[in-house]
């Protein structure tokens, strides 16, 4: 993108522009002292980027600025928040220190800048794990004020939205990380809008070709929609009008992300995504009333059009553990389209639109209760404290929390927990007390006895028996989904193991010195790294109860013996002195740095070892991305697989852009899904086609008929994208077959 130039007269008036409408859009909530202050924080921002200019070629200033606008108008927080958001880079970028802002302003100010200034430039690291390690840092600094991650939103949204000015590379390792740490997160705290822009912006930049499709033909058919919902709208609006609501009616349509998933995951066209909008019907009315007449709005609209009851969801009585309340229900136009509608009152929709900041709003006003957000910054100050937690275990722990649907469960006294979905009997156990879990022997589940690993459903009343000379077992962890019974029988495991470390160490000392082998720190080592043991704890644990036995102690004395054990220990203390595999990952650097365009893959990668990621199984002609793994070479994805994206995402200063190197004569294995009409002859014309015409080697053919449909599968040996595009197009012309298309990892015959 060429940087933007303009003059210095117009750059001043458009900063000045910028900043009169942060001040129009906060002045109704300060009052002069805290305008004062803003006036101050703009100037010392002002000064202190004066000479900075962001890679577009702007003036610095208009960042901060922009992100201070978003946390005030999209996010609904107030002058102190607006303040931190022009100073959010001026304590890492000039001399000014925390102790300055702390004299020029309070401390409250001061913190937020420190949480945020710990956690500027979080994905800039080299190490693999510094990524994972740095969003714990950010989770611990939202628990202590909440305010310094929505800022930090905020901050990632105007990036995002000014993305283009960044080279390629950037994009999509700045774009995975959004789409698989930010936007959940703020979905997380209750901000749709900004959640689903995040995942939109995301989208524009992982899958370029399939954002411009899809916004291609939302425009296409904009006015269509329109005529389509105003017709739709006239009839409920006049019932609303003749029962004498305050209301309005807006209609949105569906995030282009939300769009790509639903085609995605029901494998459709654009065309029959038949749900790309929809209504919201917003009443203004008070608190007392809000639940009566939602539920009466209901009936009006199912009074037209009759509602799909599988669709309706009650996020009134039950709000969702982000603050989320809505009345949701899906119904039938005349016309044969499905609509959902959404009916809330003003203060819901308020908690919809600004999430975390207007639940707080409402809740310290008094007029609502807890909306269940306290609890959940609650469960995560309780997994950062936990000691024990690697840093990528931690963050695929908090990925699945973050990512999964709720149930909501009852105790025997009717109080209501919120669990994931498929949480257990254990996760309910854990979820009251890590004593009531550590101690679960069993559950009643509607009054009926049930195992712990029994999945549970919303709705559920729950008792759990107990008993003291219960313990947590190894096999629990296949039983729990929630982080916090794991973390819970993690430690309790672990406590009870470390009292068989004397034990074990006794043991171990007769068993080498029956073996010959001296017991010090460096042969320890060196057999713990024999048996590729991590854990010291569980090392004499398993020593003690000769899980590790008499027979690997003497392979290892042979070991020993031979003079291998120096090499061990070598390489032992190597490991500990570098990380995570640094000579590997620094050599395959070195390598290609060498040709710094792209990696070329093909029949020779100059000696670098790759493998083919068998998720996504990518082929000569796929966009793909190639990701340096510690002790085994690269591994090579597609660029829009799920898991190529979460790797970005935590590895992504290991990731290296490839392209395919032309090499017409090596084939690779691919498969393909085929599901047509059950017709006499159809395997045969399949076969033909591919074996005959194209003459493509198959590996394997698995097809099934049921219900007068035939569905299939076909692993094959193909050379590149062109070829197998050529291939899907001539079985799509066979006689009987319907569909034909590149198969996932998850795909099988059902």
């Amino acid at each position: 993108m060429t940087a933007k130039i303009t003059d210095p007269e117009t750059e001043r008036k458009e900063i000045l522009q910028e900043y009169r409408e942060l001040l129009s859009e906060i002045s109704t909530r300060t009052d002069d002292e805290e305008q004062q202050q803003l006036k101050k924080a703009f100037q010392i921002a002002a000064e202190a980027h004066k000479d900075m200019r962001r890679k577009s070629g702007e003036p610095y200033i208009i960042h901060p600025v922009k992100v201070a606008r978003t946390t005030v108008e999209e996010i609904g927080l107030g002058a102190t928040s607006a303040i931190c958001a022009l100073l959010h880079d001026v304590v890492e970028d000039t001399d000014y220190t925390l102790k300055d802002i702390e004299d020029l302003f309070n401390p409250t100010i001061a913190q937020i800048i420190d949480g945020l200034t710990k956690i500027s430039g979080i994905f800039d690291q080299t190490h693999q794990s510094h990524q994972a390690e740095n969003f714990r840092k950010i989770l611990l600094t939202l628990s202590d004020d909440v305010r310094v991650i929505l800022i930090k939103l905020a901050d990632r949204l105007h990036n995002m939205r000014t993305l283009d000015s960044m080279p390629p590379d950037k994009q999509f390792k700045i774009a995975s990380e959004t789409s698989y740490l930010y936007a959940p997160l703020a979905n997380r705290l209750g901000l749709f809008s900004i959640k689903s822009e995040l995942e939109d912006l995301a989208l524009k930049y992982t899958h370029p070709e399939v954002y411009e499709t899809i916004t291609q033909k939302l425009k296409e058919s904009e006015l269509e929609r329109k005529r389509f919902i105003n017709r739709f709208i006239f009839p409920i609006k006049k019932a609303l009008n003749q029962e004498g609501f305050s209301y309005k009616i807006i209609h949105r349509t569906k995030s282009i992300n939300s769009i790509w998933r639903k085609m995605k995951n029901k494998e459709i066209p654009f065309e029959e995504v038949y749900d790309l909008f929809a209504i919201r019907i917003i009443i203004d009315t008070p608190l007392s009333q809000e639940k009566q007449d939602c539920w009466h709005v209901y009936s009006l609209v199912t009074d037209f059009y009759r509602p799909k009851m599988d669709r309706l969801r009650d996020w009134i009585s039950i709000p969702k553990a982000n603050g989320y309340e809505s009345l949701h229900t899906t119904v039938m136009s005349n016309e044969g389209k499905w609509v959902e509608i959404q009916i809330r009152s003003t203060r819901m929709d308020d908690i919809a639109e600004k999430g975390f900041a207007a639940h707080w709003k409402y809740k310290g006003d008094g007029s609502v209760t807890d909306l269940g957000l306290d609890d959940w910054l609650s469960k995560i100050r309780e997994w950062l404290q936990n000691p024990e937690s690697n840093a990528l275990d931690f963050l695929d722990d908090f990925k699945l929390n973050l990512f999964s649907e709720e149930i909501y469960v009852f105790t025997p006294q009717g109080d209501i927990k919120t669990l994931p979905v498929n949480a257990s009997c254990l996760d309910f156990a854990y979820a009251i007390h890590s004593q009531v879990g550590n101690m679960a022997i069993g559950a009643k589940v509607n009054y009926k006895l049930q195992p712990l690993s029994k999945a549970l459903h919303s709705g559920d009343q729950v008792e759990i028996i107990t008993s003291k000379k219960q313990e947590p077992k190894e096999e629990w962890f296949n039983w729990v989904t929630t982080a916090r019974a794991k973390t819970q029988i993690k430690t309790a495991i672990k406590e009870k193991r470390k009292k068989y470390v004397e034990p074990g160490k006794r043991v171990l000392k007769q068993l080498f010195r029956k073996f010959k082998i001296e017991f010090n720190d460096a042969n320890i080592k060196a057999f713990m790294n024999f048996i590729k043991e991590q854990s010291e704890v569980d090392f004499y644990y398993k020593i003690a109860t000769e899980e590790i036995d008499q027979e690997k102690i003497k392979d290892f004395s042979n070991y020993y013996k031979k003079g291998n054990w120096l090499r061990q220990i070598k390489k032992q203390f190597t490991r500990t002195t570098k990380s995570d595999s640094n000579a590997l990952y620094n050599d395959i650097r070195q390598k290609l740095e060498s040709k710094p365009e792209q990696l070329l893959l093909g029949q020779d990668i100059g000696k670098m070892n790759y493998v083919l990621a068998d998720c996504c199984n990518p082929i000569p002609g796929d966009d793909v991305i190639a990701f340096i793994k510690p002790n085994k070479g690269l591994e090579v994805h597609q660029t829009n697989c799920p898991k190529a994206i979460e790797l970005m995402s935590t590895y992504g200063n290991s990731a290296v852009k490839a392209k395919w190197k032309e090499t017409p004569t090596v084939q690779f294995l691919t498969g393909i899904k085929i599901e047509g009409i059950d017709k006499l002859g159809l395997v045969n014309d399949i076969t033909k086609v591919i074996s005959t015409e194209l003459n493509v080697n198959i590996r394997s053919l698995e097809i099934r008929s049921h219900d007068g449909l035939s569905e299939g599968i076909i692993m094959l040996y193909l050379s590149n994208t062109e070829h197998l595009k050529n291939l899907i197009n001539k079985l799509q012309n066979i006689d009987g077959v319907q569909k034909v298309q590149r198969i996932k990892k998850s795909d099988s015959l059902k």
